[in-house]
């Protein structure tokens, strides 16, 4: 009798285990549901974040493209605003010309608006192309016409037709100009040069 009152072994593996209750459920239930309520509402602040980055983003690019436009719209601005001074000069000349005169009150202000127009190229980078007297350049010269002389070196400027100006490093118009050659070599002969007259080889 006394083995069949004895308890199953698996039975007693339970008996020191304790179930939760109810309420602990519900308190385990309660603390899930605010720890997800708190990482629903980091959620929501980190895409409400994101979406202010982006228009930050957003509104830079506008800001960087407006301020481009201008930039390339208004690029010449500074250049225009010096050569004004330029063109009130030249106005007076043909004003003071128009009163009459011998001629040289005119010669002298169109020479100082040259010279003022000049200063305000170099001001921007811009600056004339060495010419007379230079050796010829096809980078920065045109030539337009060559010239025998026993004055000047071969290649030599002799003569300008207009000038050519460099922007910076860069070419904006070539010189156009004429250029020295060798005058003919006086020992030659018959068509026939030294090399020619020499003996015709073993």
């Amino acid at each position: 009798m006394a083995e069949e009152s004895k308890k199953p072994d698996h039975m007693s593996d339970f008996a020191g285990e304790s179930i939760d209750s109810p309420s602990e459920l519900q308190d385990e239930l309660a603390e899930l549901r605010e720890k997800l309520q708190a990482k629903e509402k980091e959620s929501k602040e980190n895409y409400e974040r994101y979406l202010r980055q982006v228009a930050e983003v957003d509104n830079f690019k506008k800001r960087v493209n407006r301020e481009k436009e201008d930039a390339i719209r208004y690029a010449n601005e500074n250049l225009i605003r010096d050569i004004l001074p330029v063109i009130d000069n030249l106005e007076r000349a043909v004003a003071h010309a128009q009163g009459g005169g011998n001629g040289k009150p005119l010669v002298d202000g169109v020479e100082m608006v040259l010279r003022g127009l000049l200063e305000v190229f170099s001001k921007h980078g811009v600056v004339q192309v060495p010419a007379v007297g230079a050796v010829f350049d096809p980078g920065k010269h045109e030539a337009m016409a060559q010239i025998e002389s026993s004055e000047y070196e071969p290649n030599t400027i002799i003569n300008e037709h207009h000038k050519g100006y460099l922007f910076r490093d860069r070419l904006l118009r070539p010189a156009l100009v004429t250029v020295a050659k060798a005058p003919p070599d006086k020992d030659a002969k018959n068509g026939q040069s030294e090399v020619e007259k020499g003996p015709a080889g073993d």
